[in-house]
């Protein structure tokens, strides 16, 4: 369950957050990368691609971090599956408790 709170809040966030334009130099980040100082790291820009997908800026999403694409939709995929294991664990507590 928690897991699936983790996800909802973090695509909330992402989904509330003020896209930014590519490039902009000024930009907070959790990257211990980017935050040394190493200009090049793999993964920078997934979460600004994933804001501007959310916003409807397909091109802008692209410019940042060609995953954000499939990183969106692994996210929705692994929160629907969360979804369904909670609901099926529920019907297994109910029955239980039902029968009982």
């Amino acid at each position: 369950m928690k897991e699936l709170i983790f996800w909802v809040l973090a695509l909330t966030a992402l989904g509330l957050a003020t896209p930014e334009e590519y490039g902009h130099a000024h930009h907070f980040t959790l990257c211990p990368l980017a935050n040394l100082g190493i200009e090049s790291c793999p993964g920078c820009g997934v979460g600004r691609a994933i804001t501007q997908l959310l916003h409807g800026n397909i091109a802008e999403s692209w410019k940042h971090h060609w995953f954000g694409i499939p990183a969106l939709f692994i996210v929705v995929f692994r929160i629907v599956g969360l979804i369904k294991l909670n609901i099926k664990s529920f019907k297994i507590k109910y029955k239980e408790k039902r029968y009982v």
